[in-house]
C-alpha cells in the first residue's frame, strides 16, 4: 500500500457510517487542522533519507543555483521533518521559506502551527511505533 493511499485510506466509523481517513479521525471536527496537515505531513519521515540540516542545505544550494522548484521542495521536506520532530518553530520557519517560493500555495499550517504539530505528534505516536 503506498504511503499516500494509507493517509487517504477510508474506514467507516460505526457511529456515523461516514467514511473517514486516519488523519481525519485524529483531527476530529477540526477541519482547519486537517487541512493544515494533509499537505504537509509526511506519513513516515524515517524513510526520507535526509535530515533537516541536509534538507536546508539542499534548499540553500538550490536557491543559490536559482532552481526555485528544488528550493521549495527541500524547504517543504525540512518543514515536514520539523513537524515530525515536534519542532514548531523550525516548521514555521521552513514552511514560510517554502511559501516564498510558492506564492500561489498557501500553507494553512502557518495559521495555527502549534495545534497542527500536536495532532501530527498524535498521528506519529499512533502509527510509527518503532
Amino acid at each position: 500500500m503506498s504511503v499516500l493511499n494509507k493517509l487517504r485510506k477510508k474506514e467507516k466509523t460505526e457511529t456515523t457510517g461516514k467514511t473517514v481517513t486516519e488523519l481525519e479521525e485524529i483531527c476530529g471536527s477540526d477541519k482547519e487542522t486537517y487541512e493544515a496537515l494533509v499537505n504537509t505531513l509526511i506519513l513516515d519521515p524515517r524513510k526520507i533519507g535526509a535530515t533537516i540540516k541536509e534538507s536546508v542545505e539542499n534548499a540553500k544550494k538550490a536557491e543559490k543555483d536559482k532552481d526555485l522548484m528544488k528550493t521549495r521542495t527541500w524547504y517543504r521536506i525540512a518543514g515536514s521533518l520539523a513537524i515530525f520532530e515536534g519542532n514548531t518553530k523550525k516548521a514555521v520557519e521552513y514552511f514560510t521559506e517554502c511559501q516564498k517560493y510558492s506564492p500561489d500555495e498557501k500553507f494553512t499550517f502557518l495559521k495555527n502551527p502549534e495545534k497542527a504539530v500536536a495532532k501530527a505528534q498524535e498521528y506519529y505516536k499512533k502509527h510509527l511505533k518503532s
